[in-house]
C-alpha cells in the first residue's frame, strides 16, 4: 500500500529498504511471485536468477529486469502477498512524497484531457469547444429535499424561471463541499438535482477541471469522477473499492495506492437517474473494508451511507425523479441547478455567437416566443436553438422564424439531414435533404425513442437496441451520421452506450414515429391492444388523425408524472400544415385537415372544462398554442381588460386560461396580489400555481 513517507530516494534504495522489512519467509514468497506471477505483463524471472539470492542480489536482478518500473512490480507483488502479514504491510509503506505528487500530476493531466473540451451535442465528430470558453456559471441553490416532483421537467423549469429575486442560498460550484455560514458540521455527501440538459454533467466536469488545473479545491488530493452509464456495465461484476478505483484510474494502480483513508478524496457519481444498478439502502450488507471484494451495488450503497471510507466526500447528481433513491439521512446537503437566468441565457448566446448583431437578433427572437424563452433556461435547448436559428438566419433573411417547439425541432431535424447530405453524400445544400437511407435511419431512431420513452429509459445498451430491432453496428452508423441527434459513448473496454442528446429530442422523435406509423398503416401505437397488421390496412382510410390525437390527449392526462406532456405537444404540432411542409419529402401525404385540427381543439377545450390539475391544464394550453388556437386565452384577456366577467363566476376552463396567462406573462412574479382577483377559497386553490411561482402573495 502507498502511504506518505520519506523524501525521494533512488529506486534501488527504495527496493532494498522494502526488502529489509521482510522476514525470510516473506522474501521466499516474494521470490515465488517473481518467478510465476509478477503481475500485469511484466516478464517472469528464472529460478536460477534468484537461487540463493539475498536482498542485495534480488535488487540487482530486479533492476536489470524491470529498470525504472521496478517499484511498480514490487508493489504488485506485495498486493498479492498475505494481507495479514505485518512485514509485508510495513514493507509496502516505503514510498516518497515525490511519488504521490507524480501520481497526482498524471491523474490531473488525464482529467484535463478528458474534460477541457466539450462537443456540444456531438459524439464522434465536430469542432471541440473549450469548456472554459463556453461555460456559463450555473444557478445552484442550497436546500430542498430529495422528494419526487410529479411535473414534467419542462414545467419545473417554467415555475422556477418565474421567480426573479430567488430567496434560496446560492452556491458557487467550487464551494459545493463548504458548509454554509453558521453551520459547522462538515459536508460529506451532496446530492445535486437538475432536469435533463440543465448542466449537471458540465457542472461536475468544471469542478473537476478547476481542480486538475489547480484553480480551486487544492486541499483535495484525489477526485474520482464516475458515471452510472459506465458503472451499469459492471453491475454483474465484483470488485473491492480499491479494485474499482484501479479499474477506472490506472495511474492510481500503477502508483500502488491502495489506502484511501490517508488522503482527502472526492468520489463523484454522475447520473443516478440512469442507474440500472439496484441500490438497496435497507437490506444491503454492511461493508467497511475497502479491500473486500463484493458487488458494485453493495460498494455504492456502503460508500454513500458512510460505512465504507467515511473520510471520503461524495457528490451525486440526478434528475429530480430519481432523487428519492438516496435516503435523506445519507445526504448532508441537497442542491438544485435551476438553469440559466435571463442574463445567463443572453451570456450563452453572446459567447456562442461572436457576431454581436446576430446574437442580439437571436436573443430578441427568443424573447418574443414565451415557449422558446422558457425552454432556453435549459442549456442544451440553448444549443439546439442556436443551431436552428443560425441556419435559418443564413438561409432565410426575411420571413417568419420558428416560434413553436414543434417547428423548432423540425428545423433541427432538417438541419441535421442537410449536414448529413452535404458531409456524407457529397451533395449541395440546395439538394433534397432526405434520401431513402436517411429516412430509414430517422424512422429506426423514432421507434427506439418511442419504445424506450414508454419504459422511461434515456440511455440504451445493446440489449435495448436489439429489442427495438436495431443492430448495434447500425446504431454506431446512426450516431456517426446524425451526430447531433444520437450519441454513442464508449466506456472502459469499449462497452457502448447510446442516448439522444436530450430527452426532448427523444420525445420529438417518438411523436414523429407515432404520427408516421398512423399515417402509413392506420395503427394507433397509443392503444393498449393493437389491431393485427393484416386488418389495419382495411381501416386505414376510415381513420383520421382525430382518433390518434384524442387517445394521445387521454394517455397524457392519465400519466401520473407528466412524462408524455412534451410528446403530446409535438404529436399535435406535427399535424399542422406549415410543419408538414417543412417535412416534405419525409412525410407522405397526411390525413390532417382544418376540420381535424378544429375537432382536436374542441376535444382539448372539453377536457379543460373538467377539473384537471393545474399542471395538466397548463400543458393543454401549450398544446392549443401548437395548434395555433389562442381563443380561450384571448377571451379571458379581453374580459379582464373590459371588466366584463366576474372572477368568481369563471368556468374551470376559464380559470385554467387565467392561470396560464399569469404564468406566461413576461413580467416576473415577485409579488402576486391575490386580492386583485378574488379572496375566496376557490380562487386561492385555482391560483395556487401562480402563488407558488411568486416570491410573495398578498
Amino acid at each position: 500500500m502507498f502511504y506518505r513517507s520519506e523524501m525521494e530516494k533512488a529506486l534501488p534504495v527504495q527496493l532494498l529498504e522494502m526488502l529489509k522489512k521482510m522476514g525470510e519467509e516473506e522474501l521466499k514468497l516474494f521470490h515465488f511471485y517473481l518467478q510465476y506471477e509478477p503481475g500485469d505483463d511484466f516478464p517472469k524471472l528464472y529460478k536460477y536468477q534468484l537461487e540463493n539470492a539475498d536482498r542485495l542480489k534480488t535488487v540487482e536482478v530486479m533492476v536489470q529486469a524491470y529498470s525504472d518500473r521496478v517499484m511498480e512490480v514490487a508493489r504488485l507483488i506485495l498486493e498479492k502477498m498475505n494481507e495479514g502479514s505485518r512485514p509485508a504491510q510495513e514493507a509496502s509503506t516505503v514510498s516518497s512524497e515525490e511519488d504521490l505528487q507524480s501520481c497526482q500530476f498524471k491523474l490531473k493531466s488525464d482529467l484535463k484531457k478528458k474534460f477541457q473540451c466539450v462537443f456540444e451535442g456531438v459524439a464522434k465528430a465536430g469542432n471541440p469547444t473549450l469548456l472554459n470558453q463556453i461555460h456559463t456559471e450555473l444557478y445552484i441553490t442550497e436546500g430542498g429535499t430529495a422528494e419526487v416532483n410529479d411535473e414534467h421537467e419542462v414545467r419545473q423549469i417554467e415555475t422556477a424561471s418565474k421567480k426573479p429575486d430567488r430567496l434560496e442560498t446560492t452556491i458557487r460550484q467550487e464551494d459545493i463541499f463548504k458548509a454554509s455560514p453558521g453551520k459547522h458540521e462538515p459536508i460529506r455527501t451532496v446530492l445535486t438535482k437538475g432536469v435533463t440538459g440543465i448542466g449537471k454533467t458540465i457542472l461536475i466536469q468544471k469542478f473537476t477541471l478547476d481542480w486538475a488545473e489547480e484553480k480551486a479545491n487544492q486541499d483535495i488530493e484525489f477526485i474520482f469522477p464516475f458515471t452510472f452509464r459506465e458503472l451499469n456495465v459492471l453491475k454483474e461484476e465484483k470488485f473491492s473499492l480499491v479494485e474499482l478505483v484501479h479499474h477506472f484510474f490506472t495511474e492510481i494502480k500503477k502508483a500502488g495506492i491502495c489506502s484511501f483513508e490517508d488522503f482527502q478524496v472526492v468520489f463523484i457519481f454522475d447520473g443516478l437517474d440512469e442507474s440500472r444498478i439496484p441500490l438497496d439502502f435497507h437490506k444491503t450488507t454492511i461493508l467497511t473494508d475497502p479491500r473486500k471484494t463484493t458487488s458494485v451495488n453493495v460498494l455504492l450503497t456502503n460508500l454513500i451511507r458512510g460505512y465504507l471510507l467515511p473520510s471520503a466526500r461524495i457528490w451525486i447528481t440526478t434528475r429530480p425523479a430519481a432523487a428519492n433513491q438516496v435516503p435523506p439521512q445519507c445526504v448532508n446537503m441537497v442542491t438544485e441547478i435551476r438553469g440559466y437566468t435571463d442574463p445567463q441565457m443572453e451570456e450563452y448566446f453572446r459567447k456562442r455567437f461572436r457576431d454581436e448583431e446576430q446574437a442580439s437578433r437571436i436573443i430578441s427572437h427568443i424573447k418574443t416566443s414565451r415557449s422558446l424563452h422558457m425552454m432556453c433556461h435549459i442549456p442544451v435547448f440553448c444549443w439546439i436553438t442556436a443551431k436552428v436559428l443560425e441556419d435559418v438566419l443564413q438561409t432565410r433573411q426575411k420571413g417568419t422564424l420558428p416560434k413553436t417547439l414543434t417547428e423548432m425541432y423540425i428545423h433541427f431535424l432538417v438541419v441535421q439531414a442537410k449536414i448529413r447530405k452535404v458531409k456524407y453524400d457529397g451533395g449541395a445544400e440546395t439538394d433534397p435533404h432526405w434520401t431513402p437511407e436517411s429516412r430509414k435511419m430517422i424512422e429506426s431512431l423514432g421507434k427506439l425513442a418511442f419504445d424506450q420513452l414508454q419504459k422511461g429509459n434515456l440511455i440504451f445498451y445493446e440489449s435495448d437496441l436489439t429489442e427495438c430491432g436495431i443492430d448495434i453496428r447500425a446504431a454506431s452508423v446512426y450516431s456517426g451520421v446524425f451526430t447531433q441527434i444520437f450519441k454513442e459513448e464508449r466506456g472502459l473496454y469499449q462497452d457502448k452506450v447510446f442516448c439522444f442528446i436530450h430527452l426532448s429530442v427523444q420525445e420529438f422523435l417518438a411523436a414523429l414515429h407515432v404520427h408516421l406509423t398512423f399515417i402509413n398503416s392506420g395503427i394507433n401505437l397509443l392503444h393498449e391492444e393493437q389491431m393485427p397488421p393484416k386488418w389495419s390496412k382495411f381501416f386505414k382510410k376510415k381513420k383520421s388523425l382525430k382518433s390518434l390525437h384524442q387517445s394521445a390527449v387521454d394517455k397524457a392526462l392519465q400519466s401520473p408524472n407528466g412524462h408524455l406532456d412534451l410528446f403530446l405537444r409535438f404529436l399535435l404540432g406535427l399535424s399542422m400544415q406549415p410543419n408538414q411542409t417543412l417535412l416534405r419529402n419525409f412525410l407522405p401525404d397526411t390525413l390532417s385537415s382544418s376540420q381535424t385540427i378544429q375537432e382536436t381543439v374542441q376535444y382539448i377545450k372539453k377536457k379543460l372544462s373538467t377539473n384537471l390539475s393545474a399542471e395538466k391544464s397548463i400543458n393543454l394550453f401549450h398544446c392549443l398554442n401548437e395548434l395555433n388556437d389562442r381563443s380561450l386565452v384571448e377571451e379571458i384577456q379581453q374580459s379582464l381588460t373590459s371588466g366584463g366577467v366576474s372572477i368568481d363566476k369563471l368556468a374551470p376552463a376559464q380559470w385554467s386560461a387565467l392561470v396560464f396567462i399569469l404564468l406566461s406573462s413576461e413580467k416576473d412574479l415577485n409579488v402576486f396580489d391575490l386580492k386583485k382577483y378574488s379572496a375566496s377559497e376557490e380562487a386561492l386553490l385555482r391560483l395556487l400555481p401562480v402563488v407558488k411561482a411568486s416570491n410573495k402573495a398578498l
